[in-house]
């Protein structure tokens, strides 16, 4: 049985910095720094996700530290393009191309780290042009993973991979319900290797699909997961929408139990058993504090759910 085996043997457990710190602007470096350190002194993860950085010493910083504490890095590039409002499969070519760019920054930085997955995710979802838009979010995919294959030389690229959001709740992605996932790495795919999909327990709610519905179709595709919490029953609720809640957050969607059902489902379609472009399957922690919420209660609480649900299977 799998957990006849310990979890470290199973998987890379990981964190998002720039979520469990209020750091997702990239305006303080120091800030960036001491934040990254406190985790690179937590053995609990092997893996510590971060943002591209404008600044140098953040970049050579955080190098210092993986180095020093053999902790991993993975980069995401979400946060430009949010923060940006850059749309990846925007119509309009130097506006897709504005978002592209800010991807490769990730992809430049991953290779900087030896990460070996940079995320992303899709533009804003149009139903009147959604066809159209699909098509401009695989052109950009495409670019980015022959992008990324062009810096490798005679090593193995860094793989790009999308990030499924909700698609009618907060960020109302074109990426997106779990077919429109599927239908994206089957049409990059047939053209670039290096690409597949992260899929997160926190957008799970958010889509209105089960364990079930979001990893089983996915898993040929899927590469990186998160996990994490989310708040949509109430509108005036301080976590609404994909804002991350920790898990069992009064008013959310997921806890312990629900991670239970999520690992699982990931263990019975097949995600820990699969060849990835990583040493072993990544599980990311994605939660935020809420309000005044303290992040290192926050970061021990996130601990203890994972304990909580790996006992229950």
């Amino acid at each position: 049985m799998y957990t006849d085996r310990h979890w470290r043997d199973m998987m890379d457990l990981g964190i998002v910095h720039f979520m469990a710190y209020p750091i997702i602007k990239d305006d303080d470096p120091k800030m960036i720094l001491e934040t990254a350190k406190r985790i690179a002194e937590d053995d609990f993860f092997q893996i510590m996700e971060v943002r591209p950085t404008q600044h140098p010493e953040v970049l050579e910083g955080l190098k210092s530290i993986a180095m020093s504490s053999h902790i991993k890095i993975g980069v995401g590039a979400q946060p430009p393009l949010l923060i940006g409002k850059l749309n990846i499969n925007s119509l309009d070519d130097a506006e897709r191309q504005k978002a592209v760019d800010a991807v490769k920054t990730g992809v430049d930085q991953s290779y900087e780290y030896g990460a070996r997955i940079c995320a992303f995710l899709s533009g804003p979802d149009n139903p009147e042009d959604r066809d159209s838009a699909m098509s401009a979010l695989v052109d950009s995919c495409v670019e980015l993973c022959e992008y990324s294959q062009s810096k490798a030389g005679d090593g193995e690229p860094v793989w790009l991979s999308l990030e499924q959001f909700d698609d009618t709740v907060d960020k109302c992605a074109l990426i997106g319900p779990t077919p429109r996932a599927v239908e994206l790495c089957e049409r990059v795919k047939a053209k670039v290797s290096n690409f597949g999909i992260t899929q997160d327990l926190s957008h799970m709610p958010l889509l209105g699909e089960d364990a079930q519905e979001f990893l089983a179709p996915t898993v040929d595709h899927l590469i990186h997961v998160h996990v994490g919490n989310a708040a949509m029953a109430d509108k005036d609720h301080a976590a609404y929408g994909d804002k991350h809640p920790g898990f069992g957050y009064p008013g959310s969607e997921n806890d312990a139990e629900d991670l239970a059902h999520f690992l699982e489902t990931l263990i019975y379609v097949g995600y820990f058993d699969k060849k990835l472009p990583t040493d072993k399957p990544i599980v990311t922690f994605e939660v935020a504090p809420t309000g005044d919420e303290d992040s290192e209660l926050l970061i021990a609480g996130t601990k203890r759910a994972f304990h909580q649900a790996w006992s229950m299977l």
